[in-house]
């Protein structure tokens, strides 16, 4: 039996398999510490074997991508002055390889495709968690929270955020109707759910915001892309005159307060003044890609302890560009600073400047959510995480052709026909 290659690699005609691929992704990435090798293997057999169904097609003009390898490839140059050198070539070779797996995408998919995939995905693991979860006490806080099949109740938070924001571009970006609409509602209420039992301040607050930006946008579109550009650039003064507003007047206390935290954000404050001086130890290269949260080195030794962190793993200084900075010093951090901007620059240039463009209508907030979540998390910073794909399937796109609609096609075609005489 042979599989036509359009069913495979052929954006818009491989719906079935890369709905599939998407979805099943996105289990691998929420649960490998859970079924470990296996749950990475079958993510890397969903996308690099189509290399050899196509490689022309697959893998394109890789001069033009050198851009969005800047970030993997210093993390391996890092392997030369790493405090542990073995630690960064491991976790270097993981990142590269999901990069290349990202990009893959890209070329295979479509992003009405990657949306469907990611509303079948969520499902799956919101599923897994509500069946085999649980709640665990935040000793920071002294709160118990629902963290489902996760380690945090922020990574099973930000699930959640993705399934709502996907379910709403389903139905309002892109239009689907009848079974994807169903699907998108039960999935998207089962998010609301899992939101709001999770508890996690991050996860709402980000889902609130990046929400009211689709909202603001689908305003911003029915105008010309001439209107579009100044709206665009009055609303965001108005939004950065606001905000530093907001933080002198004590509004990011109320709201925090809301949620049972306080100004220190549960003790990250201290964390990132932490962050902040290691990075000053090594401040233009680091101590190497994830070489600083070792184990029995002291300074990490002492801050597991005094977060009561027993594993002696999976923590981080909750701050992307912190994190950063450790370890890759002031020229990792600039790497990463200029891809988001990027990323955030040319596809709101492109909504703003395209007649329609409902790729990056999605993938410019997918953007803003994890640019807002990465002044508290690190969703884009290491391998096998649902943040790193989707931050290097924004900047893929980019590369992409940019096609406007023929609105004077659908013009002729919504022409009344001439009466019979």
């Amino acid at each position: 039996m042979r599989i036509a290659k359009s069913a495979l690699i052929q954006p818009g005609g491989n719906v079935a398999y890369a709905v599939s691929a998407v979805a099943i992704s996105l289990f691998a990435f929420a649960y490998s510490l859970r079924f470990g090798q296996v749950a990475i293997l079958l993510y890397y057999a969903l996308w690099l074997p189509l290399i050899a169904v196509d490689y022309r097609k697959v893998l394109g003009n890789y001069n033009r991508y050198i851009w969005i390898y800047a970030f993997a490839a210093f993390a391996f140059l890092s392997v030369f002055w790493s405090a542990a050198p073995s630690v960064s070539l491991r976790a270097a070779i993981q990142y590269l390889t999901q990069v290349l797996c990202a990009l893959i995408a890209v070329r295979v998919m479509d992003v009405k495709t990657l949306t469907l995939g990611i509303v079948v995905g969520i499902a799956f693991v919101l599923v897994y968690s509500l069946l085999f979860g649980r709640y665990e006490l935040d000793v920071i806080d002294n709160t118990y929270s629902f963290v489902g099949a996760f380690a945090s109740k922020n990574q099973l938070g930000f699930y959640a955020s993705l399934g709502v924001i996907a379910c709403v571009a389903t139905v309002f970006i892109f239009g689907e109707r009848r079974l994807w609409m169903a699907a998108a509602g039960i999935v998207g209420l089962l998010s609301a759910y899992i939101l709001a039992i999770c508890q996690s301040a991050t996860s709402v607050l980000t889902t609130v915001v990046v929400l009211a930006l689709m909202v603001g946008l689908r305003v911003v579109l029915t105008l010309t892309p001439d209107q579009r550009k100044l709206l665009v650039i009055g609303g965001g003064t108005a939004l950065v005159v606001l905000a530093v507003a907001g933080v002198y007047l004590g509004a990011v206390d109320a709201v925090l307060g809301i949620f049972g935290k306080d100004s220190t954000l549960t003790g990250r404050t201290y964390l990132w003044q932490q962050g902040i001086a290691a990075a000053a130890e090594n401040p233009y290269f680091g101590v190497g890609y994830q070489a600083y949260w070792v184990q029995g080195f002291s300074e990490p030794e002492r801050l597991w302890e005094e977060f009561f962190i027993g594993s002696r793993s999976g923590f981080h200084f909750h701050n992307t560009y912190i994190e950063a900075a450790v370890e890759l010093g002031l020229v990792g951090l600039l790497i990463v600073v200029l891809t988001l901007l990027t990323i955030l620059w040319g596809h709101l240039r492109r909504l703003i400047e395209d007649v329609r463009n409902d790729g990056s209508y999605l993938l410019f907030t997918i953007a803003v959510l994890l640019t807002t979540r990465s002044f508290v998390e690190i969703d884009i910073l290491t391998p096998y995480t649902v943040g790193t794909f989707l931050f290097y399937f924004c900047a893929g796109k980019l590369m992409s052709a940019r096609r406007q609609p023929d609105f004077s096609a659908w013009a002729r075609q919504a022409q009344p026909e001439p009466l019979a005489h």
